[in-house]
């Protein structure tokens, strides 16, 4: 009995390729927002990571969920404070530890270079019933966590491979 699909191998292989066209436009959409801001792209992603908490973030804590060392988020920290969108603060609880405050300025600044991207995105769900968005939020978010885990491993392989060196 034929469902008029191709063979899933095909159907397979155009997500494949698909899910790569979209990502590349996800780098260089980011890529246009961090040049607004001044910021690169891992800056940019730094900061969506500090803001995405309930409250500050240590810098050991943005370095453990980014994957950057000390030394890169060091980095990261120096060009976001310059740009104005965080600043740092000694913890109150242990002074050896440096939290991340995102500035209350941010909404205003960032989340407006994304308005048109929401607009057009929100356009896009109206396209689909409630049932076909709920599938394709399924696949998405198990996307996103394979490919954390495949980001994981290959940190961890460079890890090990450096410290054999």
């Amino acid at each position: 009995m034929s469902t008029g699909l191709p063979p899933r191998e095909d159907l397979v292989g155009a997500l494949s390729w698909k899910m790569r066209r979209l990502s590349g436009e996800t780098v260089l959409f980011h890529q246009a927002i961090a040049d607004r801001l001044g910021i690169s792209p891992t800056d940019l992603k730094c900061l969506d990571l500090a803001s995405a908490g309930p409250g500050p973030i240590t810098a050991g804590r943005l370095a453990e969920v980014s994957g950057l060392t000390s030394g890169a988020i060091t980095g990261v920290i120096n060009r976001l404070e310059k740009a104005g969108l965080v600043s740092r603060e000694q913890d109150p609880n242990d002074r050896r530890k440096v939290i991340i405050v995102v500035s209350p300025s941010v909404p205003d600044r960032v989340v407006g270079l994304f308005g048109s991207m929401t607009d057009s995105m929100t356009e896009l769900c109206s396209r689909y019933q409630d049932h076909e968005l709920a599938l394709v939020l399924d696949f998405v978010s198990r996307a996103a966590d394979t490919t954390h885990q495949e980001a994981a491993k290959l940190q961890e392989s460079i890890r090990t491979s450096t410290a054999r060196s």
